[in-house]
């Protein structure tokens, strides 16, 4: 199909969310000890990278702060994994503990301040001040790109500022849990994009001006009757990846249906057919195949069919993009797929159950990171043992068990 210009793409596959880095030392010429890089700990540890990020970030401005940052990631990576069973923990640990050693007394001799508690006060209010106040009338993306990674900053360093001044018995001057709040705000605010900042303060961005996106993004931010959980909590990662995903695929199709309408104000309904008929096309053809009913159910009043139609769209996007290796398996997805859509109708139209009484839940719960535990896992853990045995064990390739021999399971 060909292009138009101005269609938009992402810049290549998205690493599923569970995925961690483990640690990986380099080499120093000079010291021949492993270089602390923020990005690559040990995955039980992954919670300290934020904060050794902001200790190299800031190690030439306050080499003492820099210090501070450094200890208290490892006192944090001590409460996370205190016995160090984690792969990678223990050398890794020994390792920042001798940096922590060796630099305790050049940084302690060259601190500004009279104490601890004081220097990182002063250092926070000084970040804030001159860097962040500095970047808040940027219009740009590089300049936003720079904010967001600011803010982000600014909200470690007060994590890392009230553990010191808590050791040091001093109180926080109240400026500064001022100034916290309004980093914490933003913080919610400016997060990591890809190619679209979706936030509110968005709208003075470039790539948001375009008729096309500014048309699906309304669509998607239109929740009108929709059933809120009680528990509900705002959530990113993979949720904005694939918002943002959505968008672009409704956006570039948008486009090049209607190439010289510069004026879109609203999605076209006919690029949104396109994109859900493209989408749904396997699971169509599994639905026909098994002789089942397809679950995508629409609605009788029209002005809702636009909200339910994404509302699908959404939730095959989730489904794929918590899939990890269960992409592979594309007939699986169609299954696990056609049990939830079923299961989010009767939540949209509010069913109740027959003996509970209550509304229509997931049947895996809903607790943090249920999905992956208890669907996506069983099924790789099931994988993942036929390959084992397939090593192991010397007989006919008829007798063995693959990706395809499993996933032709899921035509019957």
């Amino acid at each position: 199909m060909p292009s138009s210009s101005r269609t938009l793409s992402r810049g290549g596959p998205m690493q599923p969310p569970g995925s961690r880095r483990i640690l990986r030392t380099q080499t120093a010429v000079n010291l021949g000890e492993p270089i602390f890089d923020s990005e690559v700990v040990p995955s039980s540890l992954v919670d300290i990278a934020p904060i050794l990020r902001v200790a190299n970030e800031i190690e030439a401005s306050n080499p003492r702060v820099a210090y501070l940052c450094r200890f208290y990631a490892f006192e944090k990576a001590h409460r996370l994994d205190p016995t160090s069973s984690g792969r990678g923990v223990r050398q890794f640990k020994t390792a920042l503990l001798q940096r922590l050693e060796r630099e305790n007394e050049p940084t302690l001799a060259g601190r500004a301040q009279k104490s601890d508690a004081r220097e990182i006060q002063t250092f926070y209010q000084l970040y804030y001040k001159k860097y962040i106040q500095a970047l808040q009338n940027a219009s740009d993306q590089l300049d936003r790109a720079q904010l967001t990674k600011a803010y982000q900053t600014a909200n470690v360093l007060f994590e890392v500022l009230k553990a010191v001044t808590q050791q040091h018995s001093v109180e926080v001057d109240h400026e500064i849990l001022e100034t916290a709040d309004k980093v914490k705000e933003k913080t919610k605010i400016y997060l990591p994009f890809n190619i679209l900042p979706l936030d509110p303060d968005s709208g003075n961005q470039a790539v948001m001006k375009f008729p096309e996106i500014q048309a699906a993004a309304v669509a998607l931010r239109n929740t009108r009757g929709l059933p809120w959980p009680k528990s509900y909590e705002h959530k990113t990662d993979n949720v904005s990846n694939q918002r943002e995903h959505l968008i672009l695929l409704l956006a570039n199709v948008n486009i090049r249906r209607n190439p010289k309408d510069d004026q879109q104000s609203k999605l076209d309904d006919n690029a949104l057919h396109e994109v859900m008929k493209k989408l749904f096309k396997n699971y169509k053809k599994w639905c026909k195949y098994l002789h089942r009913k397809s679950s995508l159910w629409l609605p009788t009043i029209q002005q809702e069919v636009q909200q339910r139609k994404l509302l699908y769209m959404g939730l095959y996007l989730l489904i794929w993009g918590e899939a990890a290796n269960l992409r592979f398996m594309p007939e699986c997805i169609c299954y696990i797929y056609h049990h939830m859509a079923f299961e989010m109708y009767g939540m949209l139209v509010g069913n109740v159950g027959a003996f509970t009484g209550e509304y229509v839940k997931p049947a895996y719960g809903g607790e943090k990171e249920a999905f992956l535990k208890k669907v996506v896992t069983p099924i790789y853990l099931t994988i993942a043992k036929e390959a084992e045995r397939s090593k192991r064990e010397k007989g006919n390739h008829s007798e063995w068990r693959n990706y395809d021999d499993l996933n032709e399971y899921f035509w019957y």
